[in-house]
């Protein structure tokens, strides 16, 4: 008892003094007066709803139907599902989970764990690559839905400009030689397609045109900050379903649907002896559900503290790979109607990433009835999937850098996005020239996916899980939902999850093939560049590890101690999830003895 009034009297002398704790930029507890509020959700469902239009994106629609029926159709289920269960739903809630408790964005997050702050920096770097370049998808998905509005579709025949003496319509092929409508106005009129990448081309206008459009439309969704993105989620994050059930709709009724459907879901158990078919679940889990850029754990930062996010992180979960499978039956039911109209098997029209959604379901729409409606409808809904999955990943990495410097960012919210929103377009330039693909598949292998994502979400998880202490984190937890949460993801987060994540990074280094594009082969120079994208995120760990032990004074094993010590602010007592697990009855309310002393060090400010 003594000890503890002993306590409370050093916190209240505490309050007297100027606290002198760095408040992410340098600046004084003092000076949080004078910076604006970062804001939060301002309806209940504002973050269910921001998470399902994020974690549910093109891939959902383009590359999750494709890898089923590539990897044994219904059989593929038992891996996706598998990897679902024992990393992907963990990681969502682990992420979202994070972002909750701390308040915080990507960066300010791991003053729970100064030695892993490159974590944060790498998926600052990742999700800024990441931004770049998925806006390209969009704006290919706006130019072809402004193209759609005509009386009759630019890719339905072959009397224009840049169609070859090979262009056949999209219903009979003559020979092999043949090219059908829809692939020669993607690749000779929308791309206007070179041959390498070192004959860049001119710059394709009406891309670039589209291209700014879109990220003035991203830019207006996040740029007054998260109660202004919880209003538009509630249309970008819905709408998308109302035309994927209307084109469901529309394709079940189409004759060789029931092919295309079948073709997709039919069990071939066999493929599940391949090693690439559990390798392709794992990573389309990583890939769909936005894990480790940063995103989910902003998002989750503008929640209240006891919002029960567990319930939500099942509901997304849920939502997501149930879009996917759902997607599967819309795209698939008009790829077989597509085969019979051609008289070919599905597996030859079948395409999967942009073959799917600008060559193989155009070609499908071209041969329906009122087309120019369906082609509306399409990449209206390809249009809103990208929109919402790019404003999100926007809103990851701007939150990490304004909570991160908030005194000179915060007051400033609107320019610094519109500064960084310029500067992106202008890279994002370059794949909108004529040899722009290729730059395009370039960022699209290495910058923020694959090797580099997996490498990020590895440190991510064994920090907070090994580092940290899982056990702390379940009390954190507990407190914000209101109950304890079943050990198994306790489980995944100590055991599974970091053991998936190591694994399909080895074998993807092991099984590593440079990249293609088609029949292209890069020259060695831009698969030089490939990997620069990828390890400027990836070298951002040890990177920052080495520079914080480094500076930090006294022995190697001193350092470490000092580096893995949460750096705690008053807003974290506040809350009471400042207290290590020895001392949480004594320290409550309390600050412990050298509080000041240990963080007060330059050393440490991080």
């Amino acid at each position: 008892m003594e000890n503890k009034e002993e306590s409370l009297s050093l916190r209240d002398s505490s309050k007297k003094a100027e606290d002198p704790r760095p408040n992410g930029d340098g600046s004084n507890i003092k000076d949080v007066d004078h910076i604006p509020e970062r804001g939060n959700w301002t309806g209940r469902f504002d973050f269910l709803l921001a998470c399902i239009g994020f974690a549910i994106g093109m891939g959902n629609v383009w590359r999750f139907p494709y890898l089923c029926y590539k990897n044994g159709g219904g059989a593929f289920l038992i891996p996706y599902l598998l990897t679902l269960v024992f990393a992907g739903i963990p990681l969502f809630f682990f992420e979202t989970a994070i972002g909750q408790m701390m308040s915080i964005g990507g960066l300010g997050v791991w003053k729970i764990c100064p030695l892993f702050k490159g974590v944060g920096l790498a998926a600052v770097v990742m999700s800024f690559l990441l931004n770049v370049y998925y806006v390209i998808i969009i704006a290919w998905a706006l130019l072809y839905l402004f193209y759609s509005f005509s009386a009759t579709l630019p890719w339905d025949d072959c009397e224009n400009w840049w169609n070859t003496p090979n262009c056949t319509t999209n219903y009979t092929y003559v020979d092999n030689s043949s090219v059908s409508t829809t692939m020669e106005f993607w690749k000779r009129y929308i791309l206007r397609e070179t041959e390498g990448i070192d004959e860049v081309g001119q710059l394709r206008w009406q891309l670039s045109l589209t291209l700014m459009l879109s990220w003035i439309i991203c830019y207006f969704c996040i740029w007054k900050g998260v109660e202004w993105t919880g209003k538009v989620v509630w249309f970008t994050a819905s709408y998308p379903y109302v035309m994927m059930f209307i084109l469901f709709i529309r394709g079940v009724t189409l004759d060789g649907a029931v092919d295309g459907i079948i073709f997709y879901i039919k069990p071939d158990f066999e493929k599940l002896a391949e090693s690439e078919v559990w390798i392709d679940a794992a990573t389309q889990i990583f890939f769909s559900y936005g894990i480790g850029l940063g995103s989910l754990i902003a998002l989750g930062s503008y929640n209240p503290f006891h919002n029960n996010v567990y319930r939500d992180a099942l509901i997304v979960a849920c939502v997501n790979s149930g879009t996917s499978i759902f997607a599967g039956f819309v795209i698939f039911s008009v790829i077989g109607y597509m085969a019979h109209t051609q008289n070919k098997d599905v597996a030859e029209v079948a395409a999967s990433g942009p073959g799917l959604a600008f060559v193989a379901y155009p070609s499908a729409v071209a041969e329906m009835p009122i087309s120019p409606l369906w082609a509306c409808l399409f990449f209206s809904m390809m249009f809103m999937l990208g929109l919402d999955s790019q404003f999100c990943t926007m809103e990851g990495f701007f939150t990490a850098c304004i909570d991160e410097w908030p005194r000179y960012l915060r007051k400033h919210k609107e320019i610094f996005i519109a500064i960084v929103c310029f500067f992106s377009y202008l890279i994002g330039l370059s794949m909108v020239t004529e040899g722009g693909i290729y730059v395009f598949e370039l960022f699209n292998t290495y910058s923020a996916s694959g090797m580099s994502l997996l490498f990020l979400v590895f440190f991510q998880t064994v920090a907070i899980s090994w580092f940290y202490g899982v056990e702390r984190f379940y009390l954190h937890i507990e407190k914000m939902i209101g109950f304890r949460p079943n050990i198994w993801w306790k489980l995944c987060w100590v055991g599974f999850t970091p053991a998936i994540t190591a694994g399909v990074f080895i074998f993807s280094l092991v099984k590593y093939t440079p990249l293609t594009y088609v029949d292209y082969v890069y020259p060695d120079w831009s698969y030089a560049i490939g990997w620069m994208l990828a390890l400027s995120s990836m070298l951002c760990i040890p990177g920052y590890m080495v520079y914080i032990l480094a500076k930090t004074p006294g022995t190697l094993l001193e350092r470490f101690q000092i580096c893995i010590t949460p750096q705690w602010t008053e807003e974290d007592y506040a809350k009471g999830i400042a207290i290590d697990d020895h001392r949480q009855v004594m320290y409550t309310n309390a600050t412990p003895p050298g509080y000041q002393e240990v963080v007060n060090t330059d050393e440490c400010k991080v």
